[in-house]
């Protein structure tokens, strides 16, 4: 729907169901919702501009009660910087008061959003896989991300320009919280057994990927006793933009071979998602990192279970039925992991994916108190990484994708549970149950494609299985 006086320049896509309220002259698109599957993203200064920023910020401020403080941080970029101050110009202008991280990593803004001063957070940063791309992501109180009925109540405000305008003197203030990292690393130490990874003095090999995690790990595992050969301990944009993981694990594994390190560790930009490098310098798939999480994990859990996505090798539910553990399927999103995070009984959840939740600490993704818990594993048991994942199962687990309109997703569906005939698992797609192994359909929330899983007891068994399903899913789109 377009509303009066608005201009689209020829060359726009305007997606169905899109209310659009403003002229699209630089803007690529005119979008059907603001918020994307992790929150509102563009191109920088053309999709997400500092107007569109104020507006979303007015939405936001005014979906909350006059006086709320909300956490802001940013990473180390100029498009970051620049749309940050107009989200708090525009979180103040609306009555909101913020407290101000400037560069500071995703689970650090999480942590102290979660914190009795504040009520919600915000942080802005270059998209991982598109440094021409935005992300501005929102927090709840709890430091999970906001829910579809939050995003739902912004969206509808920022359409409407139904915005609150405070007087003078109620528009919110800024402070910078002197004393954030400090919380936030006397925190993490409080859930590892500190003197026992003192104990066993650890050599480690830590990549911070030009990351705002080097503001705050080196100090942490200094106070730990361990001696750390440091990769990239600065925060650099242009650095991080050419920043390439394999090229990075193969040189963290040459310096954990060369120095005799116990374990290498690559921390993500945003601080999130953990790579992991034995002993011997060999690094880790993300399904061994995972498995050797399980294992060592379920030894000392504190609580009666584990949530992992349905599409999660099923190697993973077998090493905790060992250790009497249960496993709680969840659907294959970051939202829905940190709502399983949240239930008493979780005590670690991963997305397979180098993403590692501790809900002791922090109901979301932490790349720092992943590293963290596997030291204080690790030394507790007296193994090192390379043994854990010696006595690991293998996991076979294969993944396609099937272009699919979008008009017969549905379609495919319904057609792979009636062609079953055999144990269906509908938690998040169809997932179909073999004898000798099972297969996952779903499709994508935000691109034309269904998605294919299939695990087997061979690799062999799995792509066999992943290409059958994916015939049938092309012969029903004929």
């Amino acid at each position: 729907m377009l509303n009066g006086d608005v201009k689209v320049y020829p060359f726009k896509t305007i997606e169905d169901g899109a209310v659009v309220n403003t002229s699209i002259v630089w803007e690529s698109k005119g979008s059907r919702s603001l918020f994307g599957r992790d929150g509102v993203t563009g191109l920088a200064n053309v999709d997400v501009t500092p107007e569109l920023a104020v507006k979303l910020a007015m939405a936001h401020g005014t979906s909350l009660k006059k006086g709320t403080t909300v956490v802001i941080s940013r990473d180390s970029s100029r498009a970051a910087r620049m749309l940050k101050r107009a989200i708090m110009a525009g979180l103040n202008a609306s009555g909101v008061d913020v407290l101000d991280l400037e560069v500071a990593s995703v689970p650090v803004t999480r942590f102290l959003t979660r914190s009795p001063r504040a009520f919600a957070g915000l942080t802005v940063r270059l998209h991982q896989d598109d440094p021409s791309r935005v992300i501005v992501r929102f927090f709840d109180s709890s430091g999970t991300d906001i829910s579809e009925d939050g995003q739902r109540k912004i969206e509808r405000l920022f359409q409407r320009e139904d915005f609150r305008r405070v007087l003078a003197e109620e528009i919110g203030d800024i402070q910078f919280p002197p004393r954030a990292l400090e919380e936030y690393t006397v925190a993490l130490e409080a859930t590892v057994q500190a003197d026992a990874i003192r104990e066993s003095k650890f050599k480690l090999v830590v990549d911070y990927s030009f990351g705002a995690t080097s503001l705050v790990m080196p100090t942490l595992l200094g106070k730990l006793g361990a001696d750390v050969l440091a990769v990239n301990p600065y925060v650099s944009t242009s650095d991080r933009v050419a920043f390439d993981l394999a090229v990075a694990s193969e040189r963290v594994g040459g310096l954990v071979r060369a120095s005799g390190a116990h374990l290498g560790a690559i921390i993500d930009a945003d601080g999130e998602r953990l790579t992991l490098i034995d002993n011997e310098g060999r690094v880790l798939t993300h399904d061994e990192a995972l498995l050797a999480f399980v294992d060592l994990v379920c030894d000392h859990l504190l609580g009666d279970a584990i949530a992992l996505p349905v599409n999660i090798s099923q190697q993973a539910a077998r090493l905790a039925e060992a250790h009497g553990v249960d496993v709680v399927p969840t659907k294959i999103s970051m939202a829905a992991l940190m709502a399983a995070a949240m239930e008493p009984a979780v005590g670690f959840a991963s997305d397979g994916a180098g993403g590692y939740i501790l809900p002791g600490f922090l109901p979301a993704f932490d790349a720092a108190g992943a590293l963290l818990k596997i030291l204080d594993l690790l030394a507790r048991t007296e193994r090192s990484l390379a043994d854990v994942v010696a006595g690991l199962p293998k996991s076979h687990v294969v993944h396609e994708t099937v272009v699919t309109p979008w008009e017969q997703k549905g379609l495919v569906m319904r057609s792979l549970v009636e062609m079953a005939g055999r144990d269906v698992v509908l938690v998040d797609g169809v997932k179909v149950m073999h004898d000798d192994g099972w297969v996952l359909a779903l499709p994508d929330p935000e691109e034309p494609v269904t998605h294919v899983w299939a695990e087997g007891n061979t690799d062999a068994d799995s792509r066999r299985l992943g290409q059958e399903y994916a015939r049938r899913i092309r012969q029903l789109l004929r």
